[in-house]
């Protein structure tokens, strides 16, 4: 006969399968989401790359995404949470290599899955920057190091439990090596603040494209496709919401419901008057035009300027801070082409400054009596110190390892493609299938794509209060 201890183990085994199972669906959805924004991130830099550069571009998304996930299961998971028994260190992990363990603990499957897609979009980020003058095999050897070294160690500072900025001393409490736990949901710091370094980096030593600050030339620059442009920043959004929402990691309370449906109002909201204040201000500011490629830049630089803080903070902050960084966004976009930082995609003032700004801005905003989980200024926290150490220690690492990669590869004549590749176009040169292009390529002469006979009307002036 079944006794009630029974029939009560039974149900509790029941009740565990039964959350595993949604936890697993939960974060399978949304690793979906995160990997089809590299769907998001071909279609916007192949549409602002020049046509004849499109299948170069192109090619690096895919090595990022093949290498990156190859890198991640031999080496990235163990260096990132390969926590070790005992007594872990606080700079990296350094078990689980080839995916050794996961059989003991099968929700690590999901988890390196999810986890994998984040690491594979923070190198996406570097491809941008530097397009149309960069070699593969130099992009390759970068792509390998980000994914197996440059990213896992700073994934292991925040969020292996372990690391030096987010662990638990002798008491169980949470710490870090200065003060409190770092916060950072979903990655402003660790994923775009990593990525938008490495692509400054990478477009400083890589240099700018030929004839690109030449005053003369610069319309031969301008992104050959807004509607790809367009539709990549909506796919952007779109992956976001599992981005976002999904850094919950589990979907089997009611705690767990409420916090992803406040992570996607805030990630909703903020994106949206990032990307206004980045058109308005387009609008006001020389050359005083409507530009949709900068209201897609607003837009994402809103949703990185909310992802570290969309859990912790309620709509209205969230506004703020979508607010703030589409100035942070068109700031730091003027400030790199007065010093002259070719930036194809405006990778740096996207992810690179606006991550810094969600990182800083967890510090000011999340009141701490709501339940969750804010520790800001504002409301009396003690959370600034720790993300603005935060920020220096990430901007030191990914900068000093970058650096290492880039500088041999451009001493070693691996990193910049030659004057005659650039004229031409990478895609002529280099890729199939063959075309008619490709036989003026071999005879080293340039390209130019035709154009159909227009009559050039002048721009009639148009006063600002009229646009």
């Amino acid at each position: 006969m079944t006794t009630v201890k029974e029939l009560s183990d039974r149900l509790d085994a029941l009740e565990a399968d039964h959350g595993e199972a949604l936890d697993t669906i939960w974060m399978l959805l949304a690793g979906l989401l995160v990997f089809f924004m590299h769907a998001g991130f071909s279609l916007l830099e192949a549409g602002s790359v020049r046509f004849k550069n499109t299948q170069n571009i192109l090619s690096k998304n895919l090595l990022v995404v093949t290498l990156g996930f190859l890198c991640w299961y031999a080496v990235g998971w163990a260096v990132a949470y390969g926590v070790t028994d005992g007594d872990p260190n606080k700079f990296t992990g350094f078990t689980e290599f080839f995916a050794a363990r996961f059989w003991d603990d099968k929700t690590k499957f999901r988890n390196w899955f999810f986890q994998g897609a984040f690491c594979a979009t923070g190198c996406t980020i570097v491809s941008g920057a530097m397009a149309e003058r960069t070699q593969l095999k130099g992009f390759a050897i970068y792509s390998i190091l980000m994914t197996s070294w440059i990213y896992p160690v700073v994934a292991y500072w925040g969020w292996s439990g372990s690391g030096l900025l987010s662990y638990k001393d002798d008491n169980g409490k949470g710490v870090s090596a200065f003060g409190p736990p770092y916060m950072d949901f979903a990655g402003s710091g660790i994923v775009h603040l990593v990525g938008g370094i490495g692509a400054l980096l990478g477009s400083i030593c890589v240099g700018a494209r030929k004839d690109r600050w030449n005053a003369a030339k610069q319309d031969e620059f301008a992104a050959h496709s807004i509607p790809f442009c367009v539709l990549g920043t909506f796919c952007l959004w779109f992956g976001w919401f599992g981005f976002n929402p999904g850094s919950t990691l589990s979907m089997k309370t009611k705690g767990d419901a409420a916090t992803a449906g406040l992570v996607a109002m805030n990630t909703t909201l903020a994106p949206c008057i990032a990307g206004l204040v980045v058109f308005a201000l387009r609008a006001v500011l020389p050359p005083r035009f409507l530009d949709v490629g900068g209201f897609c830049n607003g837009i994402l630089a809103g949703l990185v300027a909310i992802t570290a803080g969309c859990a912790f903070i309620k709509p209205w902050e969230a506004i703020i801070i979508g607010f703030i960084g589409g100035i942070v966004y068109q700031a730091a976009s003027m400030l790199l082409k007065l010093v002259k930082v070719d930036d194809v995609v405006d990778a740096f003032p996207v992810h690179g400054a606006c991550g810094i700004w969600g990182v800083l801005a967890l510090g000011l905003f999340g009141n701490d009596d709501e339940g969750i989980g804010g520790n800001g200024l504002f409301y009396g926290g003690d959370q600034l110190r720790v993300q603005v150490m935060a920020v220096v220690v990430i901007v030191a690492w990914t900068g000093i390892q970058s650096a290492f990669v880039f500088l041999p590869l451009r001493l070693l004549r691996c990193l910049r493609l030659s004057d005659d590749y650039q004229d031409t176009g990478a895609d002529a040169m280099k890729h199939s299938p063959y075309s008619p292009k490709q036989a003026v390529a071999e005879e080293k002469t340039p390209y130019i794509e035709p154009m159909p006979e227009v009559v050039e009307v002048a721009k009639p002036e148009v006063a600002t209060s009229e646009i």
